[in-house]
């Protein structure tokens, strides 16, 4: 035990009990999204208790694969945004331990989750999916509960159509009931007129026994003979005062033979898989050298008896079939065009049989094949998304169910719809199985290792500012000053020396504007193919830095304000547009796209010179301040 350390001990725990919590939360929320696929076969059957706790039971089964990754995704961002948020993350980094080591025991405990994420996919989940399917066709085979509602037909009854015009709430009679039966047959139909009527079930629940009370039934009497007597037959009328109906209905329910879905390839194993594509590539396998023989001895190869010589006499001729064809007889044309036609329906029809047995083999055998690759990717998918969740709870640092709960569903919709995809895909025959199929996990594994990455090098990948600052200098944006009031100043500034330097590095300005000509459109050969810096501007914005740090100093509000406006000047922008000589010759070459620069350059020149008007404006104000400043001290 030498190993585990107290560390190991406190993170695992805090993940185990956000894990056991998710999962049943996740597992929960799969199961009542899974059951409105099925309420139909729920409501209105009958179904006992027992039953539905098979449905649910199956059913959980069968979806703890795909809960599994959205729990340990939604455990691992939770738990590491909670250590995060509380500094404990911080404190052991601060003690020297890498995220990854404190990852260590998590790590262990999901590739142990993977195992056996794939041993429940191999072992358990097929014989899950028998048994689910199994009992789902049988729920949808059983007869549904009598409820016959008052003032429309009842057609739920095999061969009946029942009407009532009114029910007793008190004793369950039935009033004003219309049936028309169908039990023999649309041309045997029966009508049935009641004043009132009694419906029950008999003992064994598979007859009901339907009592009727002053009403009269109409039939069609049976024709004897030809078709055309049919119409001169007529009906029977029956009047009677009691009458009782014995009707089959099967109110039980009756569990069917699970074999008959053994065939799927949701309820195989690796090993069945396997067997079952050996079997069907056998299988296509014969269906092709048949058809292959089919197509040589019918269609691809015609024997001839003829001498050598005339089959030679014959090849060298030039037969113009249109001149034989006119030559016979209006019978004998029809008679070779009713042929032919004859011969085309029968291969057209052989053929599209032929070719739906093949696209059956085919469709099921990439079903077997998606089915073989899913079992590793749903278990691989737990690694991925813990090596997605730890990285991102520890860089965003937020707990609860808050922040981690949006995320985790945003990223699990994103690889639930990449899945989904790729298996229809993969399933449609349009991408080959396995990259159908390994599609989500592909993108998944980049994205855990640049957040692993990232999170271990306590890189700020969720820093807004950086990002805007991105966006600002593509767009060519400028960040304004913020330069506030202090409240301690512990060295007031040399006014006097200050004004001075401003002044000068306010001429120092002036004099570079006129010697590089901001306004007038710059040289393109020196934009793209000279790679000197403009040190000049460098200098002096370093000048005007220093200037104004030692101004922030100041008491004075107006100072402070002028500061503020005084532009951050870029130094490289008006040269050339980007550092590495090679792009800059690259574009320059492209035309097109070095005219573009070419005028964004002019841009950066012409923002510089209203820069400098703008320093020297505020220069000058700032040094008329502090001159009354002196004149008041």
């Amino acid at each position: 035990m030498k190993f585990i350390k107290k560390i190991d001990i406190f993170v695992f725990k805090a993940y185990s009990l956000l894990f056991v919590g998710t999962f049943f939360i996740c597992l929960f929320i799969f199961l009542m999204q899974f059951m409105w696929r099925y309420v139909d076969e729920l409501i209105g059957k009958g179904l006992t208790l027992d039953v539905l706790a098979h449905f649910f039971y199956y059913a959980s089964l069968t979806l703890i694969p795909m809960s599994l990754p959205l729990a340990i995704l939604l455990a691992s961002l939770i738990t590491f945004g909670n250590l995060g948020e509380r500094f404990e993350l911080l404190s052991m980094k601060a003690a020297g331990i890498p995220l990854v080591r404190i990852l260590q025991p998590i790590i262990i405990f999901n590739i142990l989750l993977c195992i056996g994420s794939f041993y429940f996919q191999n072992i358990t989940g097929p014989e899950a999916q028998k048994k689910f399917y199994t009992l789902i066709y049988s729920m949808k085979q059983k007869s549904p509960e009598l409820e016959i509602p008052e003032g429309i037909f009842y057609s739920e009854i095999p061969g009946y159509n029942i009407f009532v015009e009114k029910k007793g709430k008190e004793n369950g009679m039935l009033y004003g009931v219309m049936i028309y039966s169908t039990t023999d047959g649309y041309e045997d139909a029966q009508i049935v007129l009641a004043d009132s009527a009694e419906l029950k079930t008999t003992a064994d629940e598979k007859h009901l026994m339907l009592t009727m009370y002053a009403g009269e039934r109409f039939r069609n009497m049976q024709a004897q003979g030809n078709m055309m007597a049919r119409a001169n037959v007529p009906y029977m009328r029956e009047t009677f005062i009691q009458e009782t109906d014995l009707i089959p209905f099967d109110n039980n329910f009756n569990m069917m033979d699970a074999n008959v879905f053994s065939g799927s390839a949701q309820t195989k194993n690796l090993r069945e898989i396997e067997t079952g594509l050996d079997s069907l590539a056998h299988k296509s396998d014969s269906i092709g050298r048949s058809l292959f023989a089919y197509l040589q001895n019918t269609t691809y190869r015609r024997k001839v008896n003829i001498a050598s010589q005339d089959s030679a006499k014959i090849a060298r001729q030039t037969l113009n079939f249109d001149t034989l064809y006119s030559q016979l007889t209006v019978s004998q044309q029809q008679s070779i065009l009713r042929n032919a036609m004859q011969k085309s329906t029968v291969a057209t029809n052989e053929y599209e049989f032929r070719g739906l047995i093949s696209k059956d083999i085919d469709q099921s055998t990439r079903t077997h094949w998606v089915e073989w690759h899913k079992k590793f990717t749903l278990s691989l998918a737990c690694l991925f998304f813990f090596f997605i969740g730890a990285p991102l709870g520890a860089i965003i640092r937020k707990g609860g169910l808050g922040v981690p709960v949006v995320i985790s569903v945003t990223i699990f919709i994103f690889y639930y719809i990449i899945n989904v995809s790729g298996e229809k895909m993969a399933k449609s025959g349009e991408w080959v199985p396995w990259f159908g199929e390994w599609l989500s996990s592909m993108v998944l594994c980049p994205i855990g290792i640049f957040l692993t990455y990232k999170a271990n090098k306590d890189s700020a990948v969720f820093n807004i500012e950086a990002y805007i600052n991105v966006i600002r200098k593509i767009l060519g944006l400028r960040i304004s000053r913020h330069i506030a009031r202090k409240e301690v100043i512990i060295h007031d500034p040399d006014y006097p020396v200050v004004k001075t330097e401003l002044m000068a590095l306010s001429q120092e300005w002036q004099a570079y504007a006129q010697k590089s000509r901001l306004r007038l459109p710059p040289n393109y050969l020196h934009i793209f193919f000279h790679n000197i810096d403009d040190h000049e501007v460098i200098s002096l914005s370093r000048k005007m830095e220093n200037l104004i740090t030692i101004l922030s100093n100041s008491r004075d509000a107006a100072i402070l304000d002028a500061l503020n406006k005084l532009p951050i000047v870029s130094t490289h922008a008006h040269t050339r547009p980007f550092h590495n000589y090679k792009w800059n010759m690259v574009l320059g070459i492209i035309f097109p796209v070095g005219i573009f620069f070419y005028f964004r350059i002019w841009r950066y020149r012409l923002r510089l010179y209203k820069d400098i008007q703008q320093i020297k404006k505020y220069s000058a104000f700032i040094a008329e301040r502090i001159k009354k400043i002196s004149e008041i001290e």
